[in-house]
């Protein structure tokens, strides 16, 4: 009996994490499950439409408990079978620590506005409140998508550059900001009050956004075109950083995918 729910248990497992290449009925689920987070995003996104909502509130009411009763079975068995991972092998640590995991955290935010609303169902302004958890199910596509994993996979690998650069644009920030301060406060102190409000100025001339607020001294000016001139190259550092992290991550997996098939190729007939 223990040796069938073991059997049933990594099978489970086999199929919510897709660890084989060729498994039919895992590649079926999780596109089912990948079918089911875009819906889901997509009718969020049309529930902020009044006359949608208003035309279609019972559908869109439905829909959104259907989808997160499944999404609780889903996370049910996550936890059921987690522990056929080797990181997570004890029944009871391995659970907690798998639960406790970006991706587990991630489901269990998207299941919890329906359990919230069925305890407290009179308390419109915690339902209100509660209708931002929905933009989680959003992230449930990075468990079923490979482009939104190949993009973690890059942020992780640059991780240290990436933050080495926004560093950078903190320390070039408050720095172009309190120079701004001081030259423009007494020229203009309706437009730069305080530090921290020219920090919002100065975050939209980096950007090159740009607003009608703009020095009027002549130091003023000097120091806002060069801030433009350095906001340019200091914003394209996480750029030029992650567009190298994507060439290396695809190169890495064309690598993969040739020494595969001429694995496949050796051991052919």
């Amino acid at each position: 009996m223990a040796r069938m729910a073991n059997s049933t248990k990594l099978r489970v497992y086999e199929i919510l994490e897709a660890t084989e290449a060729n498994d039919w009925v895992a590649e079926k689920v999780n596109i089912i499950l990948l079918v089911l987070v875009v819906l889901n995003v997509v009718a969020v996104v049309l529930e902020t439409v009044d006359s949608i909502y208003e035309a279609h509130k019972l559908f869109f009411h439905y829909f959104s408990d259907i989808s997160i009763i499944l999404f609780t079975i889903e996370y049910i068995l996550r936890i059921w079978s987690c522990d056929m991972d080797p990181h997570y092998r004890n029944p009871i640590a391995g659970r907690i620590k798998y639960a406790l995991t970006p991706l587990a955290l991630i489901d269990l935010l998207v299941i919890l506005p329906l359990y919230i609303t069925l305890a407290f169902p009179t308390d419109h302004t915690l339902l209100r409140s509660l209708r931002i958890l929905w933009t989680f199910r959003l992230l449930k596509l990075h468990r079923y998508s490979d482009s939104l994993q190949t993009i973690m996979d890059v942020i992780k690998a640059q991780k240290n550059e990436l933050a080495m650069s926004f560093t950078a644009i903190v320390f070039f920030l408050v720095l172009s900001s309190t120079v701004i301060f001081f030259l423009e406060h007494d020229a203009q102190p309706q437009y730069f009050p305080s530090i921290p409000a020219t920090m919002w100025w100065a975050v939209l001339t980096m950007t090159t956004i740009g607003e009608n607020i703009y020095p009027v001294t002549l130091a003023g000016k000097m120091v806002g075109g060069l801030i433009i001139i350095l906001g340019v190259a200091t914003f394209a550092l996480p750029t030029s950083i992650l567009t190298s992290g994507f060439v290396d991550e695809l190169q890495k997996r064309r690598e993969e995918t040739e020494a595969i098939e001429r694995e496949n190729k050796d051991d052919g007939p």
